[in-house]
């Protein structure tokens, strides 16, 4: 994709979120990585009349494993405190899941992720119908009490939900301290901290993030009281084990965020060898009619887990209800509100 054609997207993205004239918005960005987004930003952002700032934090060693909530600002509560005073924060490095992210929402700031590939972003660009059905997925999860996971392979699992919100992603923010991750489409919660029980089988075709991997055999988790406390089956189990064990955090084990997908834009098949363009696999976060369950921290969700630990699992053919009402199933979506049509 050329400079002129990424602009064009991201000024669809900052219209998305709401920018305007006299904004102040700060692109993050670190050592020589994504300066070509930074530079898509800023003339997008200009050419709406926004204040631009380019925010270039010194580079740093490539981490051995997905280190969640660890970041480069945390030696510098000077750059910290400049993002508190944006409108608005695009976040080229992803701070997810870290202090400084939560006290730059906190002060009212809303931040927007982008560390995706560009054909990705342009493909799965935030849409109006794609909000609306997200939003009202988050409508009917934070008003459910108990969600339970089934399927074919022998998932059976109840999340009691009466702790944490229900969290939309649509891939655009207009509102003060909110986050959002370009591209994305889904909703999410976490169950209660001991409130997490039962059976899931992960079955071939599912995904694990971030191995960026497609499942070959079952893995077979055992969850008691909000906690895995058994993970089974062949090589995949031992990778997924293995993975774990190397954070040397036994709250690794605990029981992170859950949700579903909902758009359409996405592609499940896109995470094979040689046709996976890069990033961090937010698109199979978000295809249609996944369900996906994760491990590790939920502090993004006001949760005490800060572990950086952490997996993500979306899952095919799976059914989930939402009160003994179901939303999702065998994969594909069962309310019509939330269904994704056609227009002739």
């Amino acid at each position: 994709m050329d400079q002129f054609s990424f602009t064009e997207i991201c000024l669809h993205q900052l219209k998305m979120s709401g920018v305007h004239e006299g904004e102040k918005l700060i692109v993050l960005t670190q050592g020589n990585e994504r300066l070509d987004y930074a530079d898509a930003f800023m003339a997008a952002g200009m050419r709406l009349g926004a204040k631009m700032y380019h925010m270039r934090l010194p580079p740093v060693p490539p981490a051995g494993a997905w280190a969640v909530g660890q970041t480069g600002l945390a030696a510098m509560p000077d750059a910290v405190e400049a993002l508190k005073a944006a409108d608005m924060l695009i976040d080229c490095i992803f701070l997810l899941f870290s202090p400084e992210q939560m006290a730059i929402q906190a002060a009212g700031t809303r931040i927007l992720t982008a560390v995706e590939p560009p054909e990705i972003l342009a493909r799965m660009l935030p849409t109006k119908e794609l909000r609306e059905r997200v939003e009202f997925a988050g409508d009917l999860l934070s008003k459910a009490k108990v969600m339970r996971i089934t399927s074919d392979h022998g998932t059976d699992v109840t999340y009691k939900l009466n702790t944490y919100p229900a969290v939309t992603e649509y891939a655009c923010t207009d509102e003060p301290g909110r986050w959002d991750h370009w591209p994305s489409g889904f909703v999410f919660t976490g169950g209660d901290d001991d409130g997490v029980d039962g059976t899931i089988v992960v079955a071939p075709g599912d995904i694990l993030l971030p191995q960026n991997i497609y499942v070959r055999d079952p893995i077979y988790y055992t969850i008691e009281n909000g906690w895995i406390t058994d993970i089974r089956g062949g090589l995949d189990a031992e990778l997924v084990k293995s993975y774990m064990d190397g954070f040397n955090d036994p709250r690794g084990m605990g029981m992170s965020h859950v949700g579903w997908g909902l758009n359409q834009n996405a592609k499940w098949h896109r995470m094979v060898p040689g046709e996976f363009p890069g990033g961090m696999g937010m698109e199979a976060r978000s295809f249609y009619g996944n369900v996906m369950f994760s491990t590790g921290p939920n502090n993004e969700l006001g949760g005490p887990n800060d572990t950086a630990c952490h997996l993500d699992i979306p899952m095919r053919n799976c059914s989930l209800f939402l009160d003994d009402e179901p939303m999702v199933l065998n994969g594909d979506i069962a309310v019509k509100e939330m269904q994704h049509t056609v227009k002739s």
